[in-house]
């Protein structure tokens, strides 16, 4: 299951990832409401856990610009106040649930186990894309019965790239998906990695490729399977 956290306190941010890791959730974390709304419109996750206060635009305005796009992503609002009108406002804009801080970790998870069964979600565990399948446990790569298995970075990479197959993801997409918005990553770093799964399709005799669009980013381009 894929989790976005949007929570600008850095310790309880990162606290929260280590949590959920652990936990065998992939999580994105961003720090602002701008990027929260960014990537909960782009990114393709089965909870959103969003912090009221956020710098640059606040929780409730975020799940309501959602809501009115159509973006039904279940979401649990955070907050250090405990009154009943903002559990009412942020209800109210279309949130699923709402945690009080301090909490436990034991509570989030369970929560985040009811807002799933709620929504009777089904937490895949391949990705399929044409003639490829992508293992999200193992992190191995098959293509017609060959099998590679890639690095975490290479498996991040090519998650990212074919659960958006036939959409330009750009350079700053991977990098801040993949090696975090505070890495010092920069476009060579994407490069080298996009090269050695190029060498990977190859090796498993895949008809996807990885397009590269000059100065933007990269598409997954693929054939459907024979």
């Amino acid at each position: 299951m894929k989790v976005l956290i949007a929570e600008d306190e850095r310790r309880l941010s990162d606290a929260l990832v280590r949590i959920l890791e652990d936990a065998h959730y992939q999580v994105d974390a961003v720090y602002n409401g701008s990027d929260g709304l960014i990537y909960a419109e782009m990114g393709d996750y089965d909870v959103f856990v969003c912090d009221v206060m956020l710098p640059g635009r606040d929780g409730f305005s975020i799940v309501r610009e959602l809501r009115h796009k159509g973006i039904a992503t279940p979401t649990i609002m955070l907050t250090a106040k405990g009154e009943l009108s903002d559990k009412v406002q942020g209800l109210d804009s279309g949130a699923d649930d709402y945690m009080t801080k301090p909490f436990q970790p034991a509570e989030l998870l369970a929560r985040l186990r009811a807002l799933m069964r709620r929504e009777g979600a089904v937490v895949l565990d391949e990705l399929k894309v044409g003639d490829l399948m992508l293992d999200l446990q193992t992190h191995d790569l098959t293509c017609v019965g060959k099998v590679v298995h890639l690095s975490y970075k290479e498996f991040s990479v090519l998650n990212l790239l074919m659960a958006n197959a036939r959409t330009t993801v750009t350079k700053d997409m991977l990098i801040d998906k993949v090696w975090g918005v505070d890495s010092d990553a920069a476009d060579n770093n994407v490069e080298a990695y996009i090269s050695f799964l190029r060498k990977k399709l190859s090796f498993v005799g895949s008809r996807s490729e990885i397009v590269t669009l000059r100065k933007i980013g990269y598409r997954f381009n693929f054939n459907e399977a024979k």
